[in-house]
């Protein structure tokens, strides 16, 4: 039997799929890599916002309409966030699967072909008297191992290592709660193990993701336990990258900053999601910090890591945002001086506590405003570029692109520190000449910075 994941959603939605793919390929599946030789669509859903919840069901829509006789799963946090609500309003799929539990996969699948499964939802643990499938699907000492092995959906030599689940944060905006429940952080040893793991397997970078990955291990004390998570990682031989993202502002673990400086495989970017600036907006998104304290963050940073990079995030259009607070956010832009940064336009979403917030703002206003920062984010992010060109840097091979021409060019897209997978700008290799060596996908190739072009930086071999 054959399965096809269309995944949806973030790198933590990414490596759902990963672990439902080792599992069902634990379990003597196969996966394939045209929809048409599928026996099963498994749609990997977002439930986040409404624009990637509409993006989901429309696939659904779409395999329904292309292959009327193939089975459909919505998989994942769309599937988990409306489980009561799914099974009535959507009968192009065939069955919903959550994610409380990705290695009951093989079950739901199994009820399938055996054809005992009822049109719905599969959240409950397996019965006692199922022997033969409890080894694969309730043995959770299995489940680092799998994890470890899982086939990645990333681009070459990178791969996501999530070290939590849930969040407790409670930002007033976000569903992740109502769909993943409260924090819940992995055991130290177990990530180390599948860090292994993946560095056996040719992987030259890791991702450590999580909704807040500053929050590692608070769920069990009162400390964040990502600086111990990266003295543990630290141990491992090698070389290799060692990427943090989604680090809360209100509780950045600065202890972890003296172990990057020790150890240069931990790369000095930062993904830490701001959102907003104006004090308002922020004790309304309950959120504690403030833009002085922000900007402290910045600089401290910065001090200790100059070749410091820092993404972010701004949310724009929150209920009761004005005018003063969207000015307040600008200044915060001009004053960060951010070297990546995205912006989203607020999405409504019931079960969250602003939801019923005051003061909506238009979208157009919302998206208009999302237009300016865009606009200005531009200027500063290309100077923040420049300062690399000169500099002799690793790059990570990630792709071979052959050029037609009489010449016999080509060109090799990869990553600096810099670039985080398939979200920042891509370092491009010119190689002229059919005779040029042309590095392995995959593998880090120290290189010089000549030039920057766009958002992207030309660098040579």
């Amino acid at each position: 039997m054959h399965y096809f994941i269309d995944p949806f959603g973030c790198v933590k939605n990414q490596v759902d799929a990963e672990n439902m793919m080792a599992y069902l390929n634990k379990a003597g599946w196969e996966s394939s890599p045209a929809v048409e030789t599928a026996d099963i669509i498994i749609v990997n859903s977002c439930g986040f916002i409404e624009s990637a919840k509409q993006e989901s069901i429309n696939a659904v829509l779409e395999w329904r309409k292309l292959y009327p006789g193939k089975k459909i799963l919505l998989a994942g946090c769309l599937a988990q966030r409306y489980k009561n609500e799914l099974s009535e309003i959507l009968p192009e799929a065939d069955g919903f699967f959550g994610v409380e539990n990705i290695a009951e996969i093989t079950k739901k699948i199994r009820d399938w072909e055996l054809g005992t499964e009822e049109r719905g939802l599969l959240f409950d643990s397996l019965p006692n008297d199922e022997k033969a499938l409890s080894k694969i699907e309730d043995d959770h000492t299995s489940i680092p191992i799998l994890t470890g092995m899982r086939p990645l959906l990333s681009l070459p030599g990178s791969a996501y290592v999530k070290i939590s689940e849930g969040c407790g944060n409670n930002c007033s905006y976000c569903a992740i709660p109502l769909i993943r429940g409260g924090l819940v952080s992995r055991e130290i040893l177990d990530i180390v193990e599948e860090c292994q793991m993946l560095l056996d397997r040719g992987i030259v970078e890791l991702c450590l993701i999580a909704q807040d990955t500053g929050s590692f291990g608070t769920d069990t004390g009162t400390t964040s336990k990502l600086p111990q998570l990266l003295k543990a990682i630290s141990l491992l031989k090698g070389q290799f990258w060692v990427r943090l993202l989604y680090i809360h502002p209100d509780h950045f673990p600065l202890q972890i900053l003296d172990i990057m400086e020790k150890d240069p495989r931990f790369l000095p970017y930062f993904d830490i999601p701001f959102q907003h600036a104006s004090p308002k907006i922020l004790s309304a998104m309950n959120r504690r910090g403030s833009a002085e304290k922000y900007i402290e963050l910045l600089e401290t940073i910065r001090r200790q890591l100059p070749w410091a990079v820092i993404r972010s995030t701004f949310l724009l259009g929150f209920p009761g945002e004005t005018e003063e607070d969207f000015s307040a956010l600008l200044d915060f832009q001009r004053k960060a001086a951010l070297d990546w940064l995205g912006c989203f336009t607020y999405s409504r979403e019931e079960g969250t506590a602003a939801y019923s917030m005051k003061g909506r703002v238009p979208a157009k206003t919302a998206a208009e405003r999302k237009r300016i920062i865009e606009e200005r984010q531009v200027p500063i992010t290309e100077k923040n570029m420049d300062r690399f060109v000169g500099e002799t840097l690793d790059v990570l091979i990630e792709e071979q692109l052959a050029l037609d021409d009489e010449d016999g060019k080509s060109f090799t897209l990869g990553r600096l520190y810099c670039q985080t997978p398939e979200i920042d700008g891509a370092a491009v290799i010119a190689n002229c000449g059919t005779g040029r060596e042309i590095p392995s996908e995959g593998t880090l190739v120290p290189c010089r910075v000549i030039a920057r072009r766009g958002f992207d930086l030309e660098v040579k071999i």
